[in-house]
């Protein structure tokens, strides 16, 4: 695969990334999280309450001699496998019991890998979490359900080779507006959650093959 730019948004104007550093707690675990989208990048930088601007930094990525899993190419479940280990949808004694005996099933070894492509756990996500968990949604819409979201697709990359690889276009840094940036952000969340729960609620959704039953097969 030949070099692909690739975009962070952040509040920061001066970014450096490093491999080891990152929080366990995000989406694929520890590592730099970047994505193809730039306007999604935009929204990203001001995704927080914290009404102060941000910045989206441009890289190019050269992806020879990458590992890349792509979780679009594998079952929805073990993307939601992943999410959960590092990601809690609820703090009930239920979730945490039944999150992990479904990683146990549907969790993978990504240790490998020098980047993840997958989509981003976004405000939306953590809606069609919630009821999933709660056996509210039907796995036969669950992908549908995502798609509504908008959850856009984003990359971590893991490994000192994946890093080694990663260069910043300088010119390319772009300054990000709060106000204008952050509604859209919350528009496109609040769009999503109305058709999920449009969806979630009509008759698409049969409410049979849900998250316990899956544990139990």
């Amino acid at each position: 695969m030949a070099n692909i730019i690739l975009f962070h948004g952040t509040p920061n104007k001066i970014v450096t990334p490093t491999f080891g550093l990152g929080e366990d707690r995000h989406d694929y675990g520890r590592g730099f999280y970047l994505t193809e989208d730039f306007n999604l990048a935009k929204e990203w930088a001001v995704c927080r309450p914290d009404k102060s601007n941000g910045w989206v930094h441009t890289y190019i990525l050269d992806m020879s001699d990458l590992k890349v899993l792509d979780f679009q190419q594998l079952d929805v479940l073990v993307w939601l496998a992943e999410l959960m280990k590092h990601r809690a949808a609820a703090d009930s004694k239920r979730y945490r019991l039944l999150s992990a005996r479904f990683i146990d099933k549907y969790g993978i070894d990504t240790s490998e890998y020098d980047v993840i492509k997958g989509w981003r756990a976004n405000a939306s996500y953590f809606y069609i979490a919630k009821e999933f968990v709660k056996d509210n949604i039907d796995i036969e819409i669950l992908e549908e359900l995502l798609s509504l979201g908008g959850l856009g697709i984003q990359y971590c990359l893991k490994s000192e080779l994946a890093f080694s690889k990663l260069k910043e276009i300088r010119e390319g840094l772009a300054s990000v507006e709060y106000e204008e940036f952050n509604e859209k952000y919350n528009e496109r969340d609040n769009v999503a959650r109305r058709k999920m729960k449009e969806l979630i609620d009509s008759d698409a959704n049969k409410v049979t093959n849900v998250f316990s039953t899956l544990l139990e097969r």
